[in-house]
Parts: C-alpha cells; structure tokens; sequence
C-alpha cells in the first residue's frame, strides 16, 4: 500500500509538464514543498489535499515538508528527494520558482513545479491561476452586497492580480462604491491584517475580501462578530459563517495537481510557463450564501458563464459594443 512519508517537514507543491517528452513516465514519488504549515485552512492545505488526492488515484508514494521557506531548507530537501528517487516535486509558492531555476541543471532526472513564477528550460514548469477574473466577479459581488458603499480589500501583496481585479469589477458594477485596499506585506502577518481590518471598519466597510491565506481565517471571524460580510479566499469558506461569508474565489489545487502529475506520466508534459482560469475548471465561486438574493446569484453565474465561453470580461463586453456602435 503507497503512503505518503514525511521527511522532516513538509514539502510545498511544484507542478509539471515536461518538455517534448512522448514516452510515459515513472511515477512512482512525488515530492511536496510547503512554505508554511499545512493547517492553515487555505492555500497549503490545499496544497497537501492535492497530495492525498495523487495518492489516492496515481497510487503515488508522497515525501512531504512543510515551513520549507529558504535557500538552504530547500537545497536540502531537494538533495533528500534525490535520494528518495523522487521524479517530480511539487513547491507550493511562488517563492521556488527562482530556487528551482537554481537547482534544476544539478537534478535533470527530475521535474520541478511550482506557482505563479517566471521560469524556463527542460524540466521545469510554473503554474499560474489567473487571478484576475476571480478577483473580479468577487468585487461585482461586493459592489452589489454593499449598503455603505465601502468595500475593503486585505491583501497580502501588491502583485496579487485578484486584487485589481476586485477594484475592476466593483467599480464597473457601481461608480459609487469605494473600494478600500491596504496590503500585509506578508501571507501570515495577522497582527497587521487586524490593524487594517479595524481602520477598514472605522471608515464603514461592510464587505471585506481577506486576499491572504495565513491570515484569512481570523479576518473572517472578525468579520462575524462584527456582523458584517466577507468573501472567502481560495477554498470554500462558506462553513466558516453561512450568513457571514457571501462566496469565495476558489482555486481547485487538487486539480490541477492530478491533471498535472496525470500528463508527466504520459509523457505529455509541458516545460516553461502554463496558465489557467475559468474554462479550465480550477478556478470557480464557491457556494453562496443564503444571505446572497437568488437572483444576484444566477446574474453573476451568467457573467461567468458567458466569460468562459467568450473570454471576455462584463467590461470588455460593453467596450466592444460601444466600439461598434
């Protein structure tokens, strides 16, 4: 029976599509890189969800560490997956993408993956979720929840396209809304995610998108006690507070995980820079609140909708029209 092992800590996540190979694959270890602990309710426990989901259906054998955050953990890590036969390595962030660039040539038997980086060459592939879209129909939503016309964005950092657009998709639904957005500097940073929460507040911010997964959670019980609204960021966050959070933007690690892992063992993986959105199934809106009205449901499931059959967004629809006008 495979199991998954751990080695220390436990790995974060590096997705895979190898370059022009056409032979299947030995798929017997995978490795998972973690940057911080896999409780966190959100992105790395998605990440190691993802893991038992290879598990299960590869029938893989998984080495795991998690707090994996420097040059030299993750050199050490590599060099015991190495040893492990590991064939493909999962680093769950951003962050591996330059230090697997940096260690790939000295491991070309295996495959790295990892998130939202910039990478190239032979036997290394970046995941990225296109963030922008679900940040989007999120600030939509917000806009039309809103009776302050404030809504508040705690985001982790400025590079995070579902934060532009959450202020893209509320501005376009409603010129009156303000949209608020303040940024932690960090993913785990709670103690300030809190102060932005209270000054947030202080300016009549009803709905709050709390656009970081260590913090995330905490925002959202604050946001309860208030009596206020959110919505959830990467999972589905709904059971944290049915009249609390309105949906969530979710993006379906455990998909993309098996999609990928499923490619590189039949030689049909790609190397270099891979996106992924809407049409491709791992990215939806969670499940909705009852406090969120029937009708404003289906008008947001139309707009996505017709976005992943298009590829437009509400306000490229409108630009176009007018052009043609």
């Amino acid at each position: 029976m495979k199991k998954i092992k751990y080695l220390i800590v436990i790995p974060f996540f590096l997705l895979l599509f190898s370059c022009d190979q056409n032979e299947e694959q030995n798929l017997e270890k995978v490795g998972l890189l973690l940057p911080y602990p896999i409780d966190d309710q959100a992105w790395n426990a998605k990440g190691y969800q993802g893991m038992l989901k290879l598990q299960s259906t590869l029938g893989v054998d998984v080495l795991l560490k998690e707090d994996i955050r420097s040059k030299s953990l993750v050199e050490d890590a590599i060099a015991e997956f190495h040893k492990e036969d590991v064939g493909i390595v999962f680093g769950h962030s951003h962050i591996y993408a330059d230090l697997f660039m940096g260690l790939k040539d000295d491991f070309p038997d295996m495959h790295f993956i990892s998130f939202n980086g910039e990478v190239e060459g032979d036997n290394i592939t970046s995941l990225h979720f296109e963030g922008y879209a679900m940040g989007y129909f999120a600030g939509m939503l917000a806009a039309e929840m809103t009776d302050s016309n404030e809504v508040g964005v705690i985001a982790a950092f400025p590079f995070q396209p579902e934060v532009k657009g959450f202020e893209d998709g509320a501005k376009f639904h409603s010129d009156s809304v303000t949209v608020n957005i303040d940024y932690v500097e960090s993913w785990v940073d709670k103690s300030r995610a809190f102060r932005i929460f209270n000054e947030m507040k202080n300016k009549d911010v009803d709905i709050f998108y709390p656009a970081g997964d260590g913090y995330h959670v905490e925002i959202i019980e604050k946001v309860k006690k208030e009596g206020l609204y959110a919505i959830g960021y990467v999972g589905d966050q709904l059971d944290l507070g049915e009249s609390t959070v309105l949906t969530s933007t979710v993006q379906e690690v455990e998909k993309l995980y098996e999609f990928v892992a499923t490619d590189f063992k039949e030689g049909k993986l790609e190397s270099g820079n891979i996106y992924f959105d809407f049409e491709d199934g791992v990215i939806t809106m969670g499940n909705f609140s009852e406090e969120v009205p029937s009708k404003t449901r289906e008008w947001i499931e139309d707009h996505i909708t017709k976005y992943i059959e298009s590829g437009m967004l509400p306000d490229d629809v409108k630009n176009n029209a007018e052009g043609d006008e």
